[in-house]
């Protein structure tokens, strides 16, 4: 058991990058020394005059129901003294909510001034540097954004404010996360160039040289040819796309000079990801779920083009052909447009960026589909982070339309955000087809992921599309002892009595399965953090090599 653990971390760190791994070594070796850097004062600076005031869409949901009463994920607390600030009795994950002050920049905001003004000085009241959860580097970002947006908006800015800005920016430019990377850094680099868009003086200046130098090299490498980011996680995409129009957004209301002379970049690169996002959204304007996603984290994509649509960005809708297929080649997604409101989404990707796929899940070639507007087969989605068995569920295979071979995951996800051995999608097969069933669709791929296992079996699946039927043919190569092909059904789907799944509006789809034999079994679909749902999954186990699962729809 211990060399497994080894060997399991040995494959996970083969992975990093030499910056990673020194940039760790630095943070654990020298930390009394960053912390004093971090707790250092900085020079006075003052507020850069800016022609237009900070204005932007106030999307996200009010967290701040009554002073000092916030939710987050489903839960209610409580801030009575500085301590609740890093109370023991709250996740992870709720402090983190707690200390982006997301609040400023939510609903209804600019009608709650006083909320406002109080929620900013008991931060700063509570919150000395540079200890607590509130100064490590990702709250440090997403706090210092949201700080510089409420006071671009106001008339007057309280001299403590500013300060603790310029505390906060000089303790985040001593812990960029570079033992991370990817949309860690993005959002240091994002903050870094907020906080110095908005203080004058050479401190501004650094830290505005210091944020562009990071988003140089960020957003070329994080967002892909075909418009999709690199952590292949729709939520994450959105999240990164509201921080290029935001990015646009603060080069026209600053005026600095070093923001224009990127923002026709950044443009061409949210048009590519407006489209990329378009297509990986369902019917009912959605994303789809793959890798750690759910609703209410990032910005709806409606929302989203709106934003970009008001900074000039052109939205060009999509009207797919029926019967058409969409190869993202660089991102590794293939779209099915089945007909009107209908699609299917499949992955043939690989697991992320190598070096950083904290928020992949093993879902290698899994897929979803949705029939008359409405959600059939989803991948189960996420309602958590950290490293317990639940997280660990719902990254791994079972929780995913796809096949499950000798009870292992594809690719070994572990720890909360690791991976170790990873599945490798082989070529993607895209063909159409026209015989005795008529017109379709063909598109097959493989994966390595279970070779490590005894017998080095391979699994290959084929999706043959067709206005009215899905067939999902599966093949395991090699010895195996037992395989698992699932379907996670929508909660809203409901099993009729004759191999039929009964959709909302009263629409059937028969289903039926050669090779294999089915049960269906009870699950749960995670749409938001912290919520549940009970749904069902049809489980279909293999008797041979080979079984193939067809859904037929009028």
């Amino acid at each position: 058991m211990i060399w497994r653990r080894h060997q399991r971390l040995l494959y996970t760190l083969v992975h990093l990058r030499a910056e990673q791994v020194l940039f760790q070594l630095y943070y654990r070796c020298a930390s009394r020394i960053v912390r004093q850097l971090a707790a250092a004062s900085p020079e006075l600076s003052g507020r850069r005059l800016w022609p237009q005031p900070w204005s932007a869409p106030l999307v996200m949901p009010r967290c701040q129901l009554a002073r000092g009463v916030f939710e987050f994920l489903g839960e209610q607390g409580q801030i009575d003294g500085s301590s609740d600030w890093n109370a023991s009795n709250r996740s992870k994950l709720w402090l983190y909510n707690l200390h982006y002050l997301d609040d400023l920049n939510s609903v209804g905001a600019d009608e709650r001034a006083d909320l406002g003004e109080w929620l900013v000085q008991r931060w700063i009241d509570d919150n000395p540097p540079p200890a607590g959860n509130g100064w490590e580097p990702y709250p440090l970002s997403l706090r210092l954004v949201n700080l510089v947006k409420w006071c671009a908006r106001q008339a007057s800015v309280r001299e403590a404010w500013i300060s603790s800005i310029a505390q906060q920016a000089q303790a985040l430019a001593v812990q960029e996360e570079r033992h991370i990377l990817a949309n860690h850094l993005f959002a240091n680099g994002k903050a870094l160039t907020f906080a110095g868009a908005f203080l004058d003086g050479k401190q501004g200046e650094r830290w505005l040289a210091r944020g562009l130098r990071i988003l140089d090299r960020e957003v070329d490498e994080q967002f892909l040819r075909d418009g999709g980011h690199f952590e292949l996680s729709p939520m994450y995409h959105s999240t990164l796309l509201w921080d290029l129009c935001d990015l646009v957004n603060l080069a026209g209301r600053s005026g600095v000079h070093q923001l224009g002379e990127r923002s026709a970049n950044w443009r061409q690169v949210i048009e590519r990801g407006l489209a990329w996002l378009a297509l990986m959204s369902h019917p009912d304007g959605e994303v789809a779920f793959f890798n750690d996603c759910a609703f209410g984290i990032a910005p709806h994509p409606e929302l989203l083009r709106a934003y970009a649509g008001s900074l000039g960005c052109p939205v060009t809708p999509l009207s797919p052909a029926p019967l058409s297929a969409t190869h993202l080649p660089n991102s590794g997604y293939v779209v099915i447009a089945l007909g009107e409101r209908s699609k299917a989404i499949l992955d043939v990707a690989e697991v992320g960026p190598g070096y950083q796929p904290g928020h992949a899940h093993a879902d290698t070639l899994s897929f979803e589909l949705s029939l008359y507007g409405q959600r059939v087969l989803v991948n189960s989605g996420t309602s958590c982070y950290g490293t317990d068995p639940e997280r660990q569920r719902q990254r791994g295979t079972a929780a995913h339309n796809t096949v499950e071979v000798d009870g292992q995951d594809s690719s070994e996800v572990w720890a909360g955000f690791r991976v170790a051995r990873r599945a490798r999608p082989g070529p993607v097969d895209l063909r159409r087809m026209n015989d005795s069933d008529g017109e379709s669709l063909l598109v097959g791929c493989s994966h390595d992921g279970y070779r490590r296992l005894r017998g080095s079996p391979v699994h290959h699946r084929q999706w043959r599309c067709a206005p009215q039927h899905l067939r999902v043919t599966d093949t395991v190569t090699g010895h195996f002892r037992e395989a698992v092909s699932r379907y996670h059904l929508h909660p809203d789907v409901r099993l009729g009595d004759r191999h039929e799944l009964l959709l909302p509006g009263g629409q059937s789809i028969r289903w039926s399965v050669a090779g294999g034999e089915a049960r269906v079994v009870d699950s749960t679909w995670h749409p938001r953090f912290g919520v549940s749902v009970p749904n069902r999954c049809l489980e279909v186990r293999f008797v041979a090599n080979e079984v193939t699962t067809e859904f037929l729809w009028d």
